[in-house]
């Protein structure tokens, strides 16, 4: 009873030396998806290489923004605070899947044909709410550093409330994608709705007084 105490305790409050392995680990566990796309495209097992690629790291773009999204939410139900450490980490790794989606695109679909990606920006639904939701995390991840966020101060914050906007174009991009088969990405935005729901809820005594 008491290892299993000690155990739960250090969980709850690990040292900084714990949580610095407890970084690692999450550093890892992102690079694992990255890997396992790697695999199926090269053991050439997907039927369309570039297809699987674009859209497998346009999905944990996706999934690590809603992670992201979901540690304030779990903190209030009771997770451990050390969970906090680890958004920034998790941000991070949205934008880097956010931005090697983007480059499967430009490069091994479109070979950087610029006439014709300004041609599927404008005429294509998804394709411009995609690329509208790269532009909102430029900013996020330009200033996430702990220098940005003494420079900027309140306005910090305020510029981080551009992270809803980003995951309801993101949750759009892919629903427009898939057009018939909306099975996942109606799950995703199921999840966006209720982490949102969560935090209008949270705001809204403060409307009130």
């Amino acid at each position: 009873m008491n290892v299993a105490t000690t155990l739960a305790a250090n969980f709850a409050r690990p040292s900084p030396r714990q949580l610095s392995w407890l970084k690692g680990v999450v550093f890892v566990l992102c690079l694992l998806p990255l890997a396992q796309i790697a695999y199926v495209v090269l053991s050439g097992t997907a039927v369309n290489p570039v297809e699987y690629l674009t859209r497998a790291l346009g999905v944990w773009t996706l999934r690590l923004l809603l992670i992201t999204l979901a540690i304030s939410p779990l903190r209030w139900l009771g997770a451990p605070g050390w969970l906090l450490r680890l958004r920034r980490m998790l941000g991070l790794y949205a934008f880097f899947y956010g931005v090697l989606h983007l480059l499967s695109y430009l490069w091994l679909d479109q070979f950087f044909d610029w006439p014709a990606i300004w041609h599927d920006i404008l005429k294509r639904p998804f394709i411009t709410v995609g690329m509208a939701a790269m532009l909102l995390m430029l900013p996020l991840a330009f200033t996430s550093t702990d220098n940005w966020m003494r420079r900027l101060k309140r306005n910090w914050g305020r510029l981080h409330q551009l992270v809803y906007p980003l995951a309801i174009c993101g949750v759009l991009h892919y629903w427009w994608l898939v057009k018939r088969d909306i099975s996942q990405p109606a799950i995703y935005a199921a999840i966006l709705a209720v982490l949102l729901a969560w935090r209008l809820w949270q705001r809204w005594p403060r409307r009130v007084q």
